[in-house]
């Protein structure tokens, strides 16, 4: 059964704990690259002001059983270098997205997000008996998009202007899931890349 509350998932390369304030000098440093929010829809957060308003809102989603926010804690330094979360939480019918999820430049493409996929889906997927996972990037974020393909998610199709940017780009939406089924093949999966020298997706 889905139970929104704080948790912590420990992993060998990352620590998932619950988002706060005590994170936020720490965020801010990873926080500068204007790379990083090209394709978020919660648009730049490399201020403190930008940051802790974002953090504020999910807090609310958290306190209605919307979401759960995570600072993503890279263990070899004990410095929080991301973010990410489950959303669009359904607990009648089982069903969470991962997403909102972000880390500093020099932590991208490597253990880092395959480690914290793999927590959250274990999480989801044995802890919340979760039917589904889904997950879902901007159409134009090939890297993202890479990523998820290589998880092992089956692809769905396309939201068609889903979100307007803070640009005012209009973007479409690329949607994939993750079934309680295909569970056991994914995990297998990231075990593997995980047991690899750098564990990168």
């Amino acid at each position: 059964m889905i139970e929104v509350y704080p948790i912590t998932l420990k992993g060998r390369v990352v620590r998932l704990e619950p988002l706060a304030m005590n994170h936020v000098p720490d965020l801010l440093v990873h926080a500068q690259d204007e790379s990083i929010w090209r394709y978020l829809p919660s648009g730049p957060l490399h201020t403190e002001p930008l940051l802790v308003a974002q953090m504020e809102l999910l807090w609310q989603q958290q306190a209605q059983g919307k979401a759960l926010p995570f600072a993503v804690v890279y263990r070899p330094t004990g410095q929080a270098i991301g973010m990410t979360r489950f959303m669009d939480i359904r607990v009648e019918h089982r069903g969470v997205e991962i997403g909102g999820s972000w880390y500093g430049v020099a932590h991208q493409r490597t253990a880092v997000n395959t480690e914290a996929k793999f927590l959250l889906l274990q999480h989801a997927f044995e802890v919340w008996q979760c039917l589904r996972v889904q997950l879902k990037a901007d159409a134009r974020n090939t890297r993202s998009l890479r990523a998820i393909e290589r998880l092992g998610a089956v692809y769905e199709g396309v939201l068609r202007q889903h979100f307007i940017m803070p640009d005012g780009y209009v973007r479409d939406s690329v949607m994939y899931s993750i079934l309680d089924k295909e569970w056991p093949a994914v995990k297998t999966r990231l075990q593997q890349l995980l047991a690899q020298p750098r564990g990168q997706m």
